[in-house]
């Protein structure tokens, strides 16, 4: 289908808020054709797993999950040794990834409620410029393929924040078969429940049910072939999102993946690294199309996880302490490589500090694109210091927080050094440079590094909101029952 017939079909249902989506670009060439782009501006692709473990790559230290394709690309460009995220889970890191900032600041440090469209009807902010729409407004053709979880309302669509095309679900997950999942929908539609799990809700098109009929990670990758087919037809460069849900439970994974783990003992272990090696086989798939539409070297390829693999869902983060939720390594330090032919160095390692917060403003840069006059950002544009080898984030600090049951955990880093407070224990203080486990707390001997980080960390948290929501209601009584945020406790030091 045409893009032009893509948009056609979502304004009949959104017809108020497609006003502010540009036009489609018409097609001027067929496929094989080498195409010659009007303008220098590189493509933009963004490949993005959920709760992918630090060490379930091959390029990244993996022994029983082969990911031959990923690691041809990592291999093949530069693999970043320490990035993170800007949240330790799913919802928050997505929106920082798309605002530029950190979710606390925009009331977004919670993952959106389930079925949140039928509930509490929020999202991201609409004064909130989204990197889709930056790169949009010069004329990126945009696209996203699978998970969205930044709001399932007509006003928080993914076409009316700068995507062009969307392929995939709203919620913050869902199942992988749909023999199983269209069936368990329509019994419970058939029996009248008004408000359906949206992990079972029809995968959709542009705001338009369809019947997808293939493995959820398959369908994603064929679809991102379509988008990329199609856009390689104009004169104008495209970003797409290419955000898996995957290997986010619930952990299903076909037959003949499942076949080649046999060796793997562990359940959930082996289903997990099956969903990881669809993934992979996706990326193939990508790639083939990449070069085939002669689009492969003027692309740019960003890959990482929103968050730390989930441990319990048979995820593995070694060596980094914990995994997914964490305010430890395991929780927001993530696999991370780009890879552009002849533009990002080629097999290289890129050990300087650096955070998905600062992709919004690299990628504006990359575009040719302004930055939208007030916007805030968080991050750093990092293109020229990365390309030299230089650090961008030299005594800069990089945060997380994760607000639990009436405390947070949180931990600020800057150069080698992290302070860390979890579980209402006292403030830890971490050389991550030669610790990465964070197994020594030298707090003892570094008193004053640890006072001067943690006070900063508490001026960071000075600019931050109440929640706009919770992810379920219990949440969010017991936070105004506890009159939290309660800071004054969090950046205390015993």
């Amino acid at each position: 289908m045409k893009l032009s017939n893509k948009i056609t079909v979502f304004t009949v249902i959104f017809t108020l808020f497609l006003m502010s989506c540009n036009s489609s670009k018409s097609k001027i060439a067929t496929k094989n054709v080498d195409v010659k782009k009007t303008t220098n501006k590189p493509n933009i692709l963004v490949i993005l797993c959920d709760d992918l473990g630090y060490s379930d790559l091959g390029f990244n230290g993996s022994k029983d999950i082969p990911t031959p394709n990923l690691d041809a690309l990592a291999n093949n460009g530069t693999i970043f040794t320490s990035a993170y995220v800007a949240h330790p889970f799913c919802g928050p890191s997505r929106a920082a990834l798309m605002t530029g900032l950190y979710p606390h600041k925009i009331g977004a440090q919670f993952n959106l409620p389930p079925n949140s469209g039928e509930t509490i009807k929020k999202g991201i902010s609409l004064e909130e410029t989204f990197i889709s729409k930056v790169l949009n407004n010069v004329g990126y053709q945009t696209g996203i393929i699978g998970k969205w979880h930044l709001g399932s309302n007509a006003e928080f669509h993914p076409n009316v924040r700068g995507f062009d095309d969307f392929f995939g679900f709203l919620g913050g997950g869902h199942n992988y078969f749909p023999e199983q999942y269209r069936k368990a929908y329509a019994q419970q539609e058939a029996n009248g429940r008004k408000i359906i799990w949206d992990y079972l809700h029809p995968i959709e098109h542009n705001g338009k049910q369809i019947k997808e009929t293939e493995y959820l990670t398959d369908a994603f990758s064929r679809e991102a072939v379509r988008f990329i087919d199609d856009a390689s037809k104009t004169e104008d460069p495209f970003f797409l999102y290419m955000s898996y849900n995957a290997p986010h439970t619930p952990l299903e994974a076909k037959e003949e993946d499942l076949k080649l783990f046999s060796h793997i003992k562990n359940k959930k272990r082996r289903t997990y690294a099956a969903m990881v090696y669809a993934v992979d086989r996706g990326v193939k798939r990508i790639v083939d199309e990449l070069k085939e539409s002669g689009q492969y070297e003027n692309t740019l390829i960003v890959f990482f996880s929103d968050n730390g693999g989930k441990v319990k869902a048979g995820a593995t983060n070694f060596p980094l302490k914990e995994g997914k939720g964490s305010a430890y390594e395991g929780g927001f330090r993530v696999p991370m490589f780009f890879h552009w032919p002849n533009v990002v160095p080629a097999g290289k390692k890129y050990d300087f500090n650096v955070s998905a917060l600062d992709l919004y403003p690299t990628f504006a840069r990359l575009a040719g694109a302004e930055i939208p006059e007030g916007k805030r950002l968080d991050g750093k544009n990092i293109w020229d210091n990365f390309l030299m080898n230089k650090n961008s984030h030299k005594d800069d600090n990089i945060y997380v927080m994760r607000h639990r049951n009436g405390y947070s955990d949180v931990a600020v880093r800057k150069n080698d050094w992290k302070a860390v407070k979890v579980y209402q224990q006292n403030w830890k203080l971490f050389n991550i440079g030669v610790d990465m486990a964070e197994n020594n707390d030298v707090r003892k001997d570094h008193l004053d590094i640890l006072k001067g980080l943690v006070g900063e960390a508490k001026d960071w948290s000075g600019t931050h909101l109440q929640p706009n929501w919770w992810h379920d209601e219990k949440t969010g009584i017991e936070w105004k029952k506890d009159n939290m945020p309660k800071f004054e406790v969090t950046f205390k030091i015993n």
